[in-house]
């Protein structure tokens, strides 16, 4: 099994959910993080004063998926979040040993 960790846009999240819902992925981790990369940051104003907002509010999910599912999952949330500009976002793929369910005690691919 695999850990998704995905960067994105918060106005994507609810796609993005909606289509792994669809899709039978029901467990997901969400959230709320800042982050800089080659977006970078942009200038706002407030009370007349200039300011510099150098991280970017952005959501992480983590989804952790049976290794047969994991190209399917990471082409879902691409197809989501995917506006062709920079700030898109990333996706982590990383190694999951196992995973137990804290209620039953089981483990592995049956508690995703």
């Amino acid at each position: 099994m695999k850990k998704i960790e995905a960067i994105v846009r918060p106005h994507a999240v609810d796609n993005i959910r909606e289509a792994l819902f669809e899709a039978g992925v029901h467990g997901m981790t969400m959230m709320e993080v800042k982050g800089v990369g080659r977006q970078k940051g942009h200038t706002e104003v407030y009370r007349g004063a200039e300011y510099q907002v150098d991280f970017l509010p952005k959501i992480k999910l983590e989804i952790v998926a049976p290794d047969d599912r994991v190209e399917d999952v990471v082409s879902i949330i691409i197809k989501a979040a995917k506006t062709g500009k920079v700030g898109d976002g990333k996706i982590f793929i990383l190694p999951a040993e196992d995973a137990i369910r804290v209620r039953t005690e089981e483990t592995g691919d049956e508690v995703l």
